[in-house]
């Protein structure tokens, strides 16, 4: 299980000094939680574009850019300079199949690719998408705010996903993301999780280290 930082609640004064404490820490990836103000409330663009341009410059830790926006192409242009490892854009942000794969493609130049669903997504929607993305990253929380409770349904759609990529030989990752915490996360890895999105739990810990520790532990 690798852990994903989500950088939503870090404030922007202690900023350099807490990715400093999570690199230390061995956090895996920088989770960059880029939201428009239209897909969702929130519109993060310009603190997660200072936070991805530091990042960039102070360290190789990989960045995990999530869009949460309904211009996804506009957005990867935005990001995509900050050599992300990944993109993930949200399925519920395209109008039909052609725009998905034409998105999977247009991300491809740039880094990885992974969709996105949000809880109320019928995880079957995916499906077909697989063979082409490196990732699914399944929302266990409604998409737009950090600090929510875990969804428990949305343990059951992990389930299903993760039967139906190993019966079809697939090694697409699968990753959550919402509510995840010392815990939860058993249950999430259990269901087949590969990457594990953590917010507010982590970076509200006094001890980064035995936090991911922890997170990590069989």
């Amino acid at each position: 299980m690798e852990i994903s930082t989500s950088l939503l609640s870090v404030k922007e004064e202690q900023s350099v000094h807490t990715f400093y404490r999570l690199e230390t820490a061995h956090t895996d990836y920088f989770h960059i939680d880029v939201m428009d103000g239209k897909f969702v409330d929130d519109d993060t663009t310009e603190k997660m574009k200072i936070y991805s341009d530091n990042l960039k410059n102070i360290t190789n830790i990989p960045l995990d850019v999530h869009l949460m926006v309904k211009d996804v192409k506009k957005y990867v242009d935005i990001f995509s300079p900050n050599e992300p490892k990944c993109i993930t854009f949200h399925l519920e942000a395209t109008k039909n199949k052609e725009e998905v794969f034409e998105i999977i493609n247009y991300i491809k130049q740039y880094s990885k690719v992974g969709i996105s669903i949000k809880p109320d997504t019928e995880v079957e929607k995916v499906y077909e998408f697989l063979p082409f993305v490196h990732s699914v990253l399944v929302m266990t929380v409604n998409p737009g705010k950090g600090g929510q409770n875990l969804i428990p349904e949305t343990i059951d759609k992990i389930k299903k996903l993760r039967e139906y990529i190993d019966s079809n030989d697939l090694d697409t990752e699968i990753e959550a993301d919402g509510g995840i915490n010392i815990e939860n996360i058993k249950e999430l890895k259990k269901a087949g999780v590969n990457i594990a999105v953590v917010g507010s739990s982590l970076i509200n810990s006094k001890d980064y280290k035995y936090t991911i520790n922890k997170l990590k532990e069989d």
